[in-house]
C-alpha cells in the first residue's frame, strides 16, 4: 500500500500527466478475457506480446477501441506475480499508466512529494526505439506507470508484434473514449488517498458526496472525485456506516483489498452503444420502470431526450447547472462481484449522475442479495 510521507517537499511541482495511455487487466486467461472484451465490447486487437515475442513469463494482449487501449495479461507460471495477483484477488484492474514527457524527472517528482517507487526508471529497447517507463505505488496493489514513448514506433512497445486477429464481428459500439476510473478503498481512508493525489501528483478535488446523498434504506458510501485539471478523472468510493454490507464492502471482501471497481467509457450516442452492446450480449444492471416517471418529472426542462429508448434500455439520465448526462453500468463482468464498466453520454454535464444514485444502488443492492452479500 502507497504511503505519503511527511517529510514531503511540496515545493517541487508534480509529475505532468499527459492522460491515461492504458489500463493494464490481471487476470486467470488473457486470451479468453481478451476475446470476451473484443466480442462483447467490440474492442479491436491491437498487438500481442508472449514467448513468441520474446516475452516468456506472461501473454499480453493488446485492445483499442477509440483511444481506450487496454493491455490483458496472463501469468503462463503459478510462480508468476500475475498469477499471485488473480489467486488473491480474481481479475482486475493492475496498472493505470499515465504518459509524461520526462519519466525520470516525473519519478523524482513523485517520490519527492510524498509517493512509493515500486519500479525505478528503465528503458525497454528494440528496433523500434525505446520505451522509458517507472512505477509508483497507490489503493491496493494497484500501480501508476509513468510512460514515455516518444521514441518509440512499434505497434506499442518492445516485444509486442502487431496482432493478426481479424476485427470483432457484429456491429459497431462506438466507445470514443475513457471518461473516468473509480478506485473503491477501505472504511476511513477516503481523506488520506485524497490527500494522496493532492499530495504526489497535484490533483484536485472536483466533487465530492457524503453518505447522505449516496444512500439507501440498507447503505451508504462516500465518494471524492479528484483529477488533474484535465483529462485524468479519477473517483474513489469508501463505505460507510449501514444497516447492512453496502456495494463497497462487498467488493473489498471479494478483491481481498482496495482496488479499480468500474472503468467508466464515453461514447458520443448512448443509445446506439447500448443496442449493440445488447446485441453482442452484454448484460447490464436493471432499473425499475417507476424511475422514468421521475426523472422526466426532474428533467422536464430537457428537450428532445428519446424517452422510450432510455426506458426500453433501462439508460439513466441527470443533469447538472452545465447540461445533461446519459448513463448505464454492466453487471459485473468478472467472476467475483468486483469490477465493472459504466457507458455515458455527457451533453455538456461535468457530474456523474447524482440524481441516479438512488436507483443505480438500489439495482445494485437487488443483485447483491441474490448473491446472499447483502
Amino acid at each position: 500500500m502507497a504511503l505519503v510521507h511527511h517529510d514531503a517537499d511540496l515545493s517541487i511541482a508534480p509529475p505532468r500527466l499527459g492522460g491515461v495511455d492504458h489500463l493494464e487487466w490481471w487476470v486467470g486467461n488473457a486470451r479468453t478475457f481478451a476475446g470476451f472484451l473484443c466480442s462483447v465490447f467490440g474492442f479491436e486487437p491491437v498487438a500481442y506480446a508472449g514467448p513468441e515475442t520474446g516475452r516468456p513469463d506472461r501473454a499480453s494482449y493488446l485492445l483499442r477501441q477509440g483511444t481506450v487501449t487496454f493491455m490483458v495479461s496472463g501469468a503462463l507460471h503459478p510462480e508468476s506475480p500475475i498469477a499471485d495477483h488473480v489467486r488473491r484477488h480474481g481479475d482486475g484492474i493492475r496498472d493505470i499508466a499515465f504518459l509524461v514527457d520526462d519519466v525520470d524527472a516525473a519519478y523524482d517528482a513523485a517520490l519527492a512529494r510524498g509517493g512509493t517507487g515500486l519500479r525505478p526508471p528503465a528503458d525497454d529497447t528494440d528496433g523500434h526505439g525505446t520505451v522509458r517507463h517507472a512505477a509508483i505505488a497507490t489503493y491496493g496493489d494497484t500501480v501508476h506507470t509513468l510512460l514515455d514513448r516518444s521514441r518509440y514506433h512499434g505497434p506499442f512497445a518492445p516485444t509486442f508484434e502487431r496482432s493478426d486477429l481479424p476485427p470483432p464481428a457484429g456491429p459497431p459500439v462506438g466507445i470514443t473514449r475513457l471518461d473516468h476510473v473509480v478506485g473503491n478503498v477501505e472504511l476511513g481512508s477516503l481523506e488520506r488517498w485524497v490527500g494522496f493525489y493532492e499530495q504526489v501528483f497535484g490533483f484536485s478535488q472536483l466533487l465530492h458526496f457524503d453518505d447522505e446523498q449516496i444512500s439507501t434504506e440498507y447503505s451508504a458510501l462516500m465518494s471524492t472525485v479528484v483529477w488533474n485539471g484535465e483529462t485524468v478523472v479519477m473517483p474513489i468510493n469508501e463505505p460507510a456506516t449501514g444497516r447492512r454490507k453496502s456495494q463497497i464492502e462487498e467488493y473489498l471482501d471479494f478483491y481481498g483489498t482496495p482496488g479499480v471497481q468500474h472503468i467508466a467509457l464515453r461514447t458520443d450516442d448512448i443509445v446506439a452503444t447500448v443496442r449493440a452492446l445488447r446485441a453482442r450480449g452484454l448484460r447490464f444492471m436493471a432499473v425499475p420502470s417507476a424511475y422514468y416517471d421521475d426523472a422526466k418529472a426532474r428533467l422536464a426542462e430537457v428537450e428532445g431526450l428519446p424517452w422510450a429508448a432510455l426506458e426500453e434500455l433501462a439508460i439513466l439520465v441527470d443533469r447538472d447547472l452545465d447540461g445533461y448526462l446519459l448513463q448505464i453500468f454492466t453487471e459485473t463482468v468478472t467472476d467475483r462481484p468486483t469490477v465493472f464498466f459504466e457507458i455515458i453520454q455527457r451533453e455538456g454535464a461535468k457530474g456523474f449522475g447524482e440524481g441516479n444514485f438512488k436507483a443505480l444502488f438500489e439495482a445494485i443492492e437487488r443483485a447483491q442479495a441474490r448473491r446472499g452479500n447483502l
